[in-house]
């Protein structure tokens, strides 16, 4: 009897021994990444661009909050109306303009999570001329619209007005990340990687009011003035960013036109070769007081005020040639890390996707889908020569008001790129002309609201180590049985 109780005694311990072998095996061995069920949260953008406002609702998952690639875009609302600086003599309409945009937004985020949703303005060039002109009335805008947005259950973080510089570094920053440029965890490698250099994209933006580039330049000597150093994911990228006011397109055309009736001011009918053979439009001089941009010019026009006919002629070189005296290229000499106005840039070096009016004008004359550069300027001398009554009838959809400008627009486009940025026949096909990457629409609002929310880190995020949930579960299983097993034992010995 004795005998076969020890023999017993001895199984139970045995079998304690092993499980306490098998416990402490699986709860220090097979550890990786701890994987939650994962928290959505979302972030909201308000472009306020000179003539247009759109709000960008953008969400991701928590647990992955410093990995590249991971937001995705919700909701894009265009707000109604021009920008919010049009709104100058009249700031409260500014911050009632958004309520529309911001009420759908509330409904594609759920209610328990809308107070913790940063919401940002920013805005660009056309508060900045507005400022220039007024500082008091654009601090007046950005009030009224801070105050809309704080009424709203949303965790608002303020509105505010970019640098060109900011705008064109944070452009740059959502196309990178959207075409995971970036350093990026390879799970095989178990560590962080940091693409090749050439992966990193340039960024190429036309606004209404003012015109970005930004790229990685290849050479180490540059003039640091110009160029804005970022620290993502624990590297160092030195880019160069320049952002021309008065040069997005709607300026531009307004440049144009004042200098089409300066030539020829004691007329009131006034031949513009960039419009559309039979296509008129009256403007009133007192129009160019309006923005800084056309305010400095002949002494003729500042005082009084009468109106003008522009009378379209279709007229594909003499368009070319107009709109390159917009540009002071003389102020360069002979410099080829210049662009115009005595502007320093390094040669153009890389990829460039080329968006917002760069790709909506490109996109309404078929010439998105890598055309040659030879195939780009006869599109565009051809277009230039239709008449308006083909125009109109061949594109009965298009805004009437937009149609007779795409000519002037594409040619501004091609002495941008060619004669000021310095593109050439080989780099042209370098020129990616689109307006989303990977899930969102492409602009600086995404890169903007990354960084004021730190989801992309200066340094490198650091990979946190843990148990799978179920094998962790079952050492603690097992471990609780091996406890209960040896109690057991104690007891048996204790009893004989």
């Amino acid at each position: 009897m004795f005998a076969h109780k020890k023999h017993f005694t001895n199984a139970i311990v045995g079998a304690l021994v092993a499980l306490s072998i098998i416990a402490l095996v699986l709860s220090l061995v097979d550890i990786e990444d701890v994987t939650l069920p994962p928290t959505v949260k979302y972030g909201m953008v308000f472009d306020a661009g000179s003539s247009h406002t759109s709000l960008f609702v953008y969400e991701w998952d928590s647990d992955k909050e410093n990995d590249t690639g991971v937001v995705s875009q919700t909701l894009s609302c265009e707000v109604q109306g021009q920008g919010i600086s049009s709104y100058a003599n009249d700031p409260p309409k500014a911050g009632d303009s958004l309520r529309e945009c911001l009420d759908k937004a509330l409904k594609v985020v759920p209610a328990a999570k809308q107070r913790d949703v940063p919401a940002y303005l920013g805005a660009t060039a056309g508060m900045r001329l507005l400022r220039e002109q007024n500082s008091s009335v654009a601090d007046q805008v950005l009030a009224e619209v801070a105050k809309t947005m704080q009424e709203y259950p949303v965790a608002f973080k303020g509105a505010q007005i970019l640098t060109g510089e900011e705008e064109g570094a944070y452009g740059w920053i959502t196309i990178n990340y959207l075409l995971d440029s970036f350093t990026k965890y390879s799970p095989k490698a178990h560590t962080w990687v940091r693409p090749e250099a050439a992966n990193i994209l340039g960024a190429l933006d036309l606004g209404g009011a003012s015109t970005q580039i930004s790229f990685m330049p290849r050479s180490s000597v540059i003039n640091w003035n110009d160029t804005s150093k970022l620290t993502l994911y624990g590297y160092n990228y030195n880019i160069y960013t320049h952002s021309y006011l008065c040069y997005g397109q709607n300026e531009m055309l307004k440049r144009l036109a004042k200098e089409l009736i300066v030539e020829s001011f004691s007329s009131t009918r006034i031949d513009h070769p960039c419009y559309p053979k039979d296509y008129n439009e009256t403007v009133s001089l007192s129009s160019f007081r309006t923005s800084p941009c056309t305010n400095q010019s002949d002494p003729r026009l500042t005082h009084g005020d009468r109106n003008v006919t522009l009378e379209g002629r279709g007229n594909a070189s003499g368009c070319l040639a107009a709109i390159k005296k917009l540009f002071n290229f003389s102020a360069c000499g002979q410099s080829q890390d210049c662009t115009f106005d005595g502007v320093y840039q390094p040669p153009v070096s890389g990829q460039f996707i080329a968006f917002s009016a760069f790709y909506y004008n490109f996109k309404f004359l078929n010439l998105t889908e890598g055309q040659s550069l030879a195939t780009v300027r006869e599109t565009i001398k051809h277009f230039c020569t239709r008449s308006w009554e083909d125009l109109s009838s061949s594109y009965p959809e298009e805004n009437p008001e937009r149609l007779p400008k795409y000519c002037a627009n594409a040619n501004y486009i091609l002495t941008l790129l060619l004669d000021a940025y310095k593109f050439n026949e080989t780099s042209w096909n370098n020129i990616f002309f689109q307006m989303k990457a990977g899930r969102a629409d492409i602009g600086w609002t995404l890169g903007y609201m990354l960084n004021l929310t730190n989801m992309i880190p200066a340094e490198a995020p650091v990979r946190m180590k843990g148990h799978v949930p179920s094998l962790w579960a079952a050492a603690v299983t097992f471990i609780i049985l091996t406890l209960a097993l040896g109690l057991a034992a104690l007891l048996l010995l204790l009893w004989v």
